[in-house]
């Protein structure tokens, strides 16, 4: 089951190490369909991880509303999972443990215990049960973390840069994983990357912002009929127009900020 998501006139105010205001969202509007595969792209610092957070439930704005199906998004929810850059495992617990602790978590475990067999395997983890993240490659790990997402079973799953950190070769058997997994589960799906060509790979929306404040430049349709091929043409066109796009919502640039 998938979920609709609004963003309406959404700001997002932070106050930096020397006390000064930055504005890290400014007047953000989105509506993403039930079921639809989003992908943010955008300069560092535009606050991409923001918005997402703030879809999570992890975060606030100080104005603008965020509704899940028309309710309101204000604390943390099962019903949007969270794959953080880096996995975010936790190094004491197995393969098994971490895809089942969402489940324990919140004591559904004992009548849920057969979903983690089922979802190691729709990860591709077989066997690998009793390894413990260091016992793992990057990819493997980032797909315990999709699976520990997963098993809630979200109606959203917010994807914060989960392929980032990983070589090419590993990163696109993820990308294809992923896919496959969006299919299968028909859930909606928000992707925060810096890679253009996975965005066109993946998506059916690319949202391109612009540098702090960050807002929404440009919204673009991706009309490809799947599987996609990376060299075709009309990928390599879409991708052209993307990266004219980019440069001009990278027209006026702003000083970096951490937050």
């Amino acid at each position: 089951m998938s979920s609709s998501i609004g963003i309406t006139n959404v700001n997002r105010i932070y106050t930096d190490a020397d006390g000064n205001k930055v504005n890290a969202l400014n007047d953000v509007s989105l509506n993403i369909r039930p079921g639809e595969f989003i992908s943010i792209i955008g300069p560092s610092g535009c606050g991409k991880t923001t918005l997402l957070r703030l879809i999570a439930g992890l975060d606030k704005p100080q104005s603008g509303t965020l509704s899940i199906d028309e309710n309101t998004i204000s604390d943390v929810s099962p019903e949007r999972g969270y794959v953080f850059q880096q996995g975010g495992l936790f190094p004491w617990l197995t393969v098994e443990g971490n895809i089942a602790y969402g489940l324990k978590a919140r004591k559904v475990y004992k009548n849920n215990k057969k979903d983690v067999a089922k979802y190691i395997s729709m990860v591709g983890l077989e066997g690998f049960e009793r390894s413990y993240p260091h016992q793992i490659s990057g990819g493997m790990a980032q797909r315990v973390a999709i699976a520990r997402a997963l098993i809630n079973q979200p109606k959203a799953l917010l994807l914060d840069e989960p392929m980032g950190a990983l070589d090419s070769f590993t990163r696109a058997d993820l990308q294809d994983k992923l896919l496959e997994l969006w299919k299968e589960n028909g859930i909606t799906m928000i992707l925060v990357t810096h890679d253009i060509d996975e965005a066109i790979y993946l998506s059916d929306r690319i949202v391109i912002m612009t540098p702090r404040p960050g807002k929404i430049n440009e919204i673009i349709d991706v009309d490809l009929d799947r599987p996609r091929h990376r060299g075709g043409v009309d990928f390599l066109a879409m991708r052209k127009k993307i990266l004219q796009l980019f440069e001009l919502a990278q027209a006026e640039p702003q000083p970096e900020y951490n937050i």
